[in-house]
C-alpha cells in the first residue's frame, strides 16, 4: 500500500502546510527516527492526541548544535512540548556494559551515532527552555520514567537527582503515558496553563512543589540529600517506589530536594482491553517516514513483521525495567485487535507469510490474572511467580492458544513464530486448576513444534541458586527440566530444533566461583554460551540499588557486587570455557580462587603445544593470530558478546 505525505503526523512547515494548519497544539520531540508504529512511543502518543482532536506534530532527532533551528523550525505549541527521548534508554542504547561504543544506534537510520545527544531527555529541554521559557515541557518515556526519583547513574557514576531537576522540565508522565497525555492536553486546553490544583489530582505524573504539606496517606522518602550521605537510606526508598508502581491502589510519593518536594502521584489501575485495543487500533502506517526512504532503522526491521498483544509483566526480574514502565499487571488486547494487526502486516509488501513474532514482554503471559482480584488489589509482592508462583495467578494458556489459532488460520500466514521471551517456570507449573495445567501442556508441545524458528530463546540467566534467588528467578534445576520436554518433543516430532539459553555476569551476589560453575554445568549440557551479557546498572530496578549501595533493599543485608573492570572481566571469561584464548587466564583464575578441581572438569585434556593457551616462545603468537581473523567473524563476534 502506497502511503502520502500527509498519512504521517507533520515533522515540517512544508507538512504543516500540506494540512493546512497556521497552529499546532503538541509539538513531540523524539530521540528516535519516527515510525509510525505501534511499538514506537512517539508515534504512540502523537496518535493518541491526534485521536482526542488535537493538531500534534514530530520533530525527530533534532539536531542540538548550532543555531537549534530544528527546534524552532515549528514555531510554539499552544499547549505544551513532549519529550520522548526513545524507546530505549538513551545510553544503554549507545554504550555496552564495558562503557564502550555499542556498533550501532538501532533507531537511527542506518544505524548512525550522531543523530542523538547523551541524555537527550535533559539536552533537549534545556534548549526548549532556553528558546520558549514560558511554554511547559512535559517528559514522557523510559529515559524519563525510570529516572523520576532519586536513582544511581552507571555512566556518570553518581547517584542523581530527579530528571526534574537537571532537565528543567515541568513535569513527567511516568510509564505507559496515553491516558495521562491526553489529561494534560484537556487541562492545559481549559487553562491556557497546567496549574498545580489540577495536578494534584492526575495519575501517573511527577512534578515540583514548594508547598508541600505531606498527609497520613502519604509516603516520604529520604530526601536526595540524605541519600547522598547514606547509601543504606537509597536501598530503603527503593523498596517504597517499587512496591508502589506495582501496586493496583498506590500511595503518593515524596522526596525533598533541596528546599522542593518532587511529588509522585499514584499510577492509573491497568489499561482495560477496550482502552488497549483504541490504542493500538488507531491509523498507523506501520512504516518509517518517507524522509528514511532508502534508509535502514534496525530496529523497525527487527519488528516490522510482528505483532505485539499485551502489557506488563508479572516476573519481577531484579535486573529488569519493564515492570518499572509497565506494571506487573498483564493488560491484553483482543483477539479481533490483534487480527486486525496482522492482517495489516500480510499486506505489506515484503511480507512472505512468515510472522516473526506474536509476542509481549513475556510472550506467554497474555491473558493471565489474578482468579480472585482483590486479593491482587491488596498485593505489594514485585512478582507473582518468585519465590513461588502465586496460587491466586491463572496460569491457563488456552486464551493465548485460541488467539495462536486464530492467527494461524488467516489466509497469507505460513507460520506465526514466538521471537519474544518465554517464561518456562510457568509451562513447568502444575496448579490445583487441571484444565489450566491441560491447557499449558498443550502450549508446550504448540509452541515447540510450531513456533519455534529453528532456536528457542529462553533466559535461565544463572546456575548457582544463591544468584537466581537475588535475581528473582527460578532455580536452574527447572531449566534442565525445560530442556528434557524440548528435547523430548523434538524426537517425537522428529525436529532438530536448539534451545538457546541467555546468562549474566557480574549480577549483584555472583562471585568467580559461581561464574567457574556456571561453566562447568553448561559444559555438561553441551553448550557452547553466545547469548551472554555483562550486568549493566540501569535506573530503577532492584539489581542497580543492590550493586551501588551494596544492599538489599528488601532485606537491608550486604549484597556482593563486581564493579571493577578486572573483576568483571575475571567473571566473564568463563563463558568462553570453549575459546583456546582463554584457557590459560581461567586456569590461573581457579588456581586462584582455589577451585583446581574444577580445571580437569572444563580442560580434561592437555593444552595443544600449538594452542594459544599453551606455552610458547613466540609471545606474538596469540597477537598475531587474532590480526589474521577476518573482518567479519570479528565482528559479529563482537556484536553477540556485547
Amino acid at each position: 500500500m502506497e502511503y502520502r505525505l500527509t498519512d504521517f503526523l507533520p515533522t515540517t512547515k512544508k507538512e504543516l502546510e500540506l494540512r493546512g494548519w497556521d497552529y499546532v497544539d503538541v509539538i513531540l520531540f523524539s530521540g528516535d527516527a519516527y515510525v509510525d508504529h505501534p511499538s514506537f512511543g512517539a508515534a504512540v502518543i502523537g496518535r493518541v492526541l491526534e485521536a482526542a482532536g488535537y493538531r500534534v506534530a514530530i520533530v525527530p532527532q533534532p539536531d542540538w548544535h548550532g543555531d537549534f533551528r530544528d527546534f524552532k523550525k515549528l514555531g510554539r505549541p499552544r499547549l505544551f512540548f513532549g519529550i520522548s527521548p526513545g524507546c530505549m534508554d538513551s545510553m544503554v542504547n549507545k554504550y555496552t556494559a564495558a562503557r564502550r561504543l555499542r556498533s550501532e544506534d538501532a533507531y537511527s537510520p542506518d544505524g548512525r551515532h550522531d543523530m542523538r545527544p547523551e541524555y537527550p531527555t535533559i539536552v533537549y529541554t534545556k534548549i526548549l527552555k532556553q528558546l520558549y521559557p514560558d511554554v511547559p515541557v512535559v517528559l514522557g518515556g523510559i529515559e524519563a520514567s525510570l529516572r523520576r526519583l532519586t536513582h544511581y547513574d552507571y555512566w556518570q557514576d553518581k547517584l542523581r537527582p530527579s530528571i526534574l531537576v537537571d532537565s528543567g522540565a515541568d513535569l513527567i508522565t511516568y510509564g505507559m503515558g496515553e491516558k495521562t497525555t491526553i489529561e494534560l492536553a484537556r487541562i492545559a486546553d481549559a487553562y491556557g496553563c497546567l496549574p498545580i490544583h489540577e495536578l494534584v489530582k492526575l495519575p501517573q505524573i511527577v512534578y515540583f512543589s514548594n508547598d508541600m504539606t505531606p498527609t497520613k496517606d502519604d509516603i516520604v522518602l529520604h530526601s536526595h540529600e540524605e541519600c547522598l550521605q547514606n547509601k543504606k537510606a537509597q536501598a530503603e526508598n527503593f523498596r517504597h517506589i517499587e512496591e508502589q508502581s506495582n501496586m493496583m491502589h498506590a500511595q503518593r510519593l515524596l522526596q525533598k530536594v533541596g528546599n522542593e518536594y518532587v511529588v509522585v502521584n499514584p499510577p492509573h489501575p491497568p489499561m482495560t482491553t477496550e482502552e488497549l485495543d483504541a490504542s493500538f487500533d488507531l491509523p498507523y502506517t506501520r512504516q518509517p517516514h518517507p524522509k528514511y526512504k532508502g534508509k535502514r532503522i534496525p530496529a523497525y526491521d527487527m519488528i516490522k513483521h510482528s505483532v505485539n498483544i499485551h502489557r506488563g509483566c508479572f516476573g519481577g526480574c531484579a535486573f529488569c525495567t519493564i515492570s518499572a514502565h509497565q506494571g506487573k499487571f498483564i493488560a491484553c488486547r483482543s483477539k479481533e485487535s490483534i487480527l486486525k494487526e496482522v492482517k495489516q502486516v500480510i499486506e505489506m509488501p515484503d511480507f512472505k507469510g512468515y510472522l516473526s513474532d506474536l509476542g509481549g514482554p513475556s510472550a506467554n503471559m497474555y491473558g493471565m490474572h489474578g482468579r480472585n482480584l482483590n486479593a491482587c488489589e491488596k498485593c505489594k509482592r514485585p512478582s507473582c511467580i518468585h519465590p513461588q508462583i502465586c496460587p491466586n495467578l491463572n496460569t491457563s494458556h488456552q486464551k493465548l492458544l485460541d488467539v495462536y489459532h486464530a492467527v494461524d488460520a488467516l489466509p497469507g500466514i505460513k507460520r506465526s513464530f514466538i521471537g519474544s521471551g518465554v517464561r518456562y517456570d510457568l509451562l513447568l507449573h502444575r496448579s490445583k486448576d487441571e484444565e489450566a495445567n491441560r491447557s499449558t501442556q498443550e502450549y508446550t508441545r504448540e509452541l515447540i513444534c510450531k513456533h519455534v524458528s529453528g532456536r528457542l530463546k529462553v533466559a535461565p540467566e544463572h546456575t548457582s541458586d544463591r544468584v537466581l534467588m537475588l535475581m528473582r528467578k527460578p532455580s536452574f534445576t527447572q531449566f534442565g527440566e525445560f530442556k528434557r520436554i524440548f528435547d523430548r518433543i523434538n524426537r517425537e516430532e522428529n525436529l532438530r530444533q536448539q534451545i538457546i539459553p541467555y546468562f549474566i555476569s557480574s549480577h549483584p551476589g555472583c562471585h568467580e566461583e559461581d561464574m567457574a560453575e556456571l561453566a562447568v554445568l553448561t559444559k555438561s549440557m553441551d553448550f557452547q554460551l553466545e547469548q551472554v551479557q555483562d550486568f549493566t546498572p540501569t535506573p530503577m530496578t532492584v539489581a542497580t540499588e543492590m550493586w551501588y549501595t551494596g544492599y538489599n533493599p528488601y532485606t537491608l543485608e550486604p549484597v556482593f557486587s563486581a564493579k571493577t573492570p578486572q573483576e568483571k572481566q575475571a567473571q566473564r571469561q568463563f563463558f568462553f570455557w570453549y575459546k583456546p584464548e582463554e584457557r590459560r587466564n581461567i586456569e590461573q583464575s581457579l588456581r586462584r580462587i582455589g577451585r583446581t578441581d574444577l580445571i580437569r572438569k572444563l580442560f580434561p585434556t592437555p593444552p595443544s603445544p600449538y594452542s594459544p593457551s599453551a606455552p610458547s616462545n613466540n609471545g606474538n603468537y596469540r597477537a598475531k593470530h587474532r590480526s589474521e581473523e577476518p573482518k567479519e567473524k570479528k565482528r559479529g563476534r563482537n556484536r553477540r558478546h556485547s
